[in-house]
């Protein structure tokens, strides 16, 4: 192989990303400990209905309560968060940022949801932890994991700084708790206004598509995907708009929530101003059409644009071109014959930066409008919601019943450096790379350490650039446990979801959660992929676009079976809410009948509680308990599944609880007797709420 060769710029790069890495891995820890004392309220008591209101509950609807709250923080001295551009520091104000909330309680007060559109790049685990933390403080069990969704617009012009993760701190230049306690004080405050305006009121939804606004910047990725599927969609991007709209009971507007699917990136790497971009000026058109005579961010009206499976669709209409030449540059690697994938950009519909997010925005505004002004479906029936923590680098996934695959341990992959057609990387990596560098992988093996060949095989065909899964010094690179969260609005269903979906992978999931609703008996639900949720893992491609390492699915972290694993525990969440309180999981088993043989067998299954502070497991059900089932699932060849499921009483104490199985299998060496072998496995945690 011929011997690479460095310009002089390339060298000092070079150069200074290792110098850079060096002192950035030094000082986190330091980073770490400056984050300032956090504030906590004192329970003020108010657990059902604000104390000025009298609640009517003779009136078919909801409870409504809508708040907006500033949180934009800093707007200088800071990195904004999205593009990972160095440099890209925010030196002013162009918009305001804010957090929308919206409370919708069923009318005897018994359950209650909450949906938070945040005018941020993406929800990190620290935020919301810290948001859950104050509403407990506050509200007690009111407002909880499993019944509050914090949601990023994904905006690129917001500021950073608020993350826990290594990699992502290394992305912000540091730990800001200036910028962590104002988002969080804005948050919780849009949580505190809707709270306290709670009236009874109806919710009306409507659906139709916005044109003119979107591309898929990787065409390439989603050719990928089987030509049957794609032939049932129109287009390669979402185009649909689900709006709810919100009114009270004289038929007052109260205010609104859509969904669309766009990356909020209008503003390009070369802004230096805080900004919502498209999505947010969508929404100051919006509130500033309904709240008329108030200055902008004020008045009673809220109206959210919230963020969906915009993982690959791209605002810059005109595509991507050479910056150098004006030739298009739409291919697989999005290359430029000069300059390479660096001289590729897309360009938005307007003369610059400002205009296109202007153009774009108002778009996406009128057609709301327009869905909003037309509503006429009356959203009714009960509020439920189920949430599970899951350890996303070790899912089991059931592809049939025989055949199962494995999540991994997080990794980027080196397309993932090479940024997107919206916002290049700076080192001239390549989107689509299925090769790694040795140049790269030995800077990487000396300052990190070498990839495990676990890991490397497990998320094949990448070529692993950063092994962010097994780096935890001086704290863990990326999540290892993930919440994924449900929660139903009568025929509405709303998916948390913690990270970017792509547009094929949106669609499979949603047509998944609702195939799993309709096979209980909860037919026609409208399903919606709410994005960036809770948590923050980069992408989810489909198998097939993985297999091209595009940026999207070098940024898929828990490996080529992402989606099936979300798809797999959103459909279980679904189960869950569908047939009541039921906690599920599958093995892979062994004929029952050969615990049978063994004397010493007492169960096939126990579910146990965690005591604290004792810190034991104290069995509280087995299988002679009315409330557990135990299934076995002959497969082929001699593999089979046990699923067991516990079916919650109402009686059941909060805490956390896992089950665990046992069984027995036949094992057989050549010209030996069999022995019959016991084993036993053991479920994930999780909690039961009150």
């Amino acid at each position: 192989m011929a011997k690479r060769t460095f310009s002089t710029l390339e060298s000092f790069l070079i150069f200074l990303l290792v110098i850079m890495t060096a002192v950035t891995v030094a000082l986190l820890s330091l980073l770490f400990i400056t984050t300032g004392t956090i504030e906590n309220y004192k329970d003020s008591g108010d657990n059902d209905f604000p104390a000025t209101q009298s609640p009517q509950r003779n009136f078919s609807g909801y409870y409504i309560g809508v708040g907006r709250a500033d949180c934009t923080g800093q707007v200088s001295d800071i990195p904004l968060m999205g593009y990972g551009k160095a440099g890209q520091n925010a030196r002013g104000l162009l918009t305001k940022l804010y957090s929308r909330a919206f409370i919708m309680a069923e009318p005897d007060g018994s359950n209650r949801i909450v949906f938070v559109s945040i005018e941020i790049g993406m929800v990190s685990q620290r935020l919301r932890l810290e948001v859950l933390n104050r509403l407990k403080s506050k509200y007690g069990s009111l407002y909880r994991r499993d019944n509050v969704i914090l949601s990023g617009v994904h905006t690129h012009s917001a500021p950073a700084g608020y993350f826990q993760y290594t990699i992502f701190v290394i992305a912000s230049e540091g730990f800001s708790n200036r910028t962590f306690q104002y988002m969080v004080n804005g948050i919780v405050k849009s949580i505190d206004i809707a709270h306290a305006n709670m009236k009874p009121g109806k919710i009306l939804m409507n659906k139709g598509n916005v044109e003119g606004v979107q591309i898929n910047r990787s065409p390439y990725s989603y050719l990928q995907n089987p030509p049957s599927e794609r032939a049932r969609y129109s287009s390669n991007t979402d185009k649909e708009m689900v709006v709810l709209k919100m009114v009270d009971l004289n038929g007052e507007d109260l205010g609104c929530i859509s969904w669309f699917s766009i990356h909020p990136v209008s503003m390009n790497h070369s802004n230096h101003l805080v900004n919502s971009d498209n999505m947010g000026y969508a929404s100051y058109l919006f509130e500033k059409e309904m709240n008329r005579g108030h200055l902008p961010g004020e008045g009673p009206y809220v109206a959210a644009f919230a963020s969906s499976n915009l993982g690959d669709v791209s605002p810059n209409i005109l595509g991507p071109h050479c910056i150098n030449t004006g030739e298009s540059c739409d291919n697989p690697n999005s290359s430029c014959p000069l300059g390479g994938p660096s001289k590729c950009m897309a360009m938005g519909p307007g003369k610059d930066m400002l205009e296109s997010t202007q153009i774009i925005g108002r778009s996406i505004f009128q057609r709301a409008k327009e869905l909003f002004d037309s509503a006429s479906q009356e959203v009714t029936g009960p509020l439920a919601c189920a949430h599970q923590w899951v350890n996303m680098t070790d899912v089991t996934v059931w592809l049939n019943s025989t055949y199962a695959v494995k999540t991994c341990k997080p990794a980027l992959g080196y397309s993932f450096a090479a940024g997107t057609i919206d916002g290049v990387g700076g080192l001239n990596f390549t989107q689509g790379n299925m090769v790694g560098d040795p140049f790269w992988d030995t800077i990487r093996d000396q300052i990190l350490g070498k990839p495990s060949e676990e890991i490397k095989e497990c998320h094949k065909p990448k070529p692993i650039l950063l092994h962010t899964g097994e780096l935890t010094k001086p704290h863990p690179w990326h999540p290892d446990i993930v919440d994924v969260q449900l929660i139903t609005l009568g025929s509405l269903a709303l998916t948390a979801i913690p990270g970017e979906l792509t547009t094929m992978s949106g669609r499979r999931l949603r047509e998944a959660v609702q195939a799993e609703f309709a096979s209980h008996g909860m037919q026609n639900m409208t399903v919606v992929a709410s994005g960036l949720c809770n948590v923050y893992t980069h992408y989810i491609a489909t198998y097939e676009e993985y297999q091209v390492q595009r940026y999207e699915a070098a940024s898929t972290i828990y490996g080529p079976h992402t989606l099936s694993a979300y798809i797999q525990l959103f459909k279980g969440l679904a189960k869950a809410i569908a047939t009541g309180e039921v906690a599920e999981v599958t093995f892979v088993g062994a004929n029952p009948k050969n615990s049978a043989q063994n004397q010493t067998h007492h169960n096939f299954l126990t579910v146990e509680k965690y005591e604290h502070p004792s810190t034991s497991w104290q069995i509280v059900h087995n299988d002679a308990s009315w409330d557990t089932r135990f299934y076995w699932h002959k497969g082929t060849l001699g593999l089979s599944n046990a699923t067991i499921a516990w079916h919650i009483p109402a009686t059941a104490q909060p805490g956390i609880y896992r089950i665990k199985y046992f069984g027995h299998n036949r094992k057989q060496d050549l010209l030996k007797p069999a022995v019959i072998l016991s084993f036993e496995g053991v479920s994930s945690d999780f909690e039961v709420m009150k």
